[in-house]
């Protein structure tokens, strides 16, 4: 449903995704950490942490 991307600066950046249904946001975080590990590892000083939850508020 949305997709964003943020410079939080000092070299973190955050990734937040909106999903209608829990299958969707499962299957892109497989698809995700495949592709990260396919093709961004080298530049990644740490790996990527994930974190999930319902939205509970929206403005």
């Amino acid at each position: 449903m949305a997709y964003y991307w943020v410079d939080a600066g000092d070299g973190v950046m955050v990734s937040t995704s909106v999903f209608s249904e829990q299958a969707g946001a499962e299957e892109s975080i497989q698809r995700a950490a495949d592709f990260v590990r396919d093709n961004l590892t080298s530049l990644l000083p740490n790996p990527p942490q994930v974190t999930a939850g319902q939205v509970v508020a929206a403005g």
